[in-house]
This record gives C-alpha cells, structure tokens and sequence, in this order.
C-alpha cells in the first residue's frame, strides 16, 4: 500500500498560501513518521505525546513553544527545536506562522490532554 506523499512532488508553499486559520495535516509519510506541515495564528494547547518526540522546522513568522518548566523557545524561518517524548508543552505565534513537523505517523496531535 502506498503512502501519503510517495511518488508525488508537493510545493510546500502552494499548499498553505492561503490558509489563515489553524490546520495541521500529513504531507509524506517516511517509514513509520510523517512529515506535517501547520499553519497557526494563535495558541494551541498545552498538551504532550507520551511516546512520540516532535521536531518542529519554521518556514515562515514566528513560533514559540511553551515548555513545562517555564522556558520558551522561539524559533525563526530555518530553525529546528525537537520536544521530547512526554514533555507538556504548547505552541503559539503572534503573526500567521508556518512550520513543518517530524513525528510518528501514528502520533495523535491533540497530545494526551486535548482537544483541536
């Protein structure tokens, strides 16, 4: 069975250019992760992956993610920050912020407190 993404090109830009609101969805699939890409304006809540780390790439603006012990991380376009493996954190931005995600295919994003 073939996987999201393989055989396929994909313009990461044309498929978020005029997206707004807050979307989060599977690019490619590589062996067992996926590769996503998110649009966010906003907050997302606080939540964490009990079995799955979270790399996260900024295309464009700003993103912060929010850790547990009360540090920030704000990353810039070309920038990479990996949240471990049960680790509570959120994400935020102040402006429309892209980025890509390398995680689990299998990896609820809602994390265990949530809701989308």
């Amino acid at each position: 069975m073939q996987k999201n993404g393989q055989l396929k090109v994909y313009n990461l830009n044309e498929l978020i250019k005029d997206q707004s609101d807050y979307t989060n969805f599977i690019v490619s699939e590589v062996n067992d992760h996926a590769l996503r890409i998110a649009v966010i304006n906003g907050e997302f809540h606080w939540h964490k992956h009990e079995n799955c780390d979270e790399l996260f790439y900024v295309l464009e603006g700003e993103l912060f993610i929010d850790l547990e012990n009360t540090e920030t991380v704000s990353l810039k376009p070309g920038e990479i920050f990996t949240v471990p493996a049960n680790t509570m954190h959120r994400t935020r931005s102040n402006e429309r912020t892209v980025n890509m995600c390398f995680e689990k295919t299998s990896n609820d994003i809602k994390g265990s407190n949530g809701q989308v």
